[in-house]
């Protein structure tokens, strides 16, 4: 799982278990967004009634949320990338020796970013959390 984390990511787990009430471990940046996983059973308390928790947490730090389900393994793999990268799709999703293949289809472009920059931020997540590169093709 996620190898390190930073001071301001200590911050933001701290803040979200405040406001939630559910405590993960698991936050990372993606696309100008906060994404948290936590475990499937807590998802509906992580979010709140109607959103309430969420839309809470965004307007105290001025950023988007997003909660996801935590992976339990390999086999989650695509659920999970789908999750984050919501609501942009991918054709397909390959998983082979080492790597994590996404086909993009016309949807590649959202999935790169400008000047790479959801493509990196997706690398580091895939491999903290499944120890394998990330590529889109």
């Amino acid at each position: 799982m996620v190898n390190t984390i930073d001071m301001q990511e200590i911050r933001y787990l701290n803040l979200f278990e405040k406001i939630m009430r559910v405590r993960t471990r698991f936050c990372f940046r993606y696309n100008d967004s906060i994404v948290f996983c936590v475990p499937k059973p807590l998802m509906a308390k992580a979010i709140g009634e109607n959103g309430k928790n969420i839309k809470k947490m965004s307007e105290i730090l001025g950023k988007k949320i997003k909660v996801v389900i935590a992976p339990q393994g390999i086999g989650d793999v695509k659920l999970f990338v789908q999750a984050v990268v919501s609501p942009i799709t991918f054709k397909n999703l390959e998983i082979k020796d080492n790597e994590v293949i996404v086909t993009g289809g016309t949807h590649k472009a959202a999935l790169i970013g400008r000047n790479k920059r959801r493509l990196l931020e997706m690398q580091k997540v895939v491999k903290d959390f499944f120890g394998k590169e990330f590529r889109v093709i």
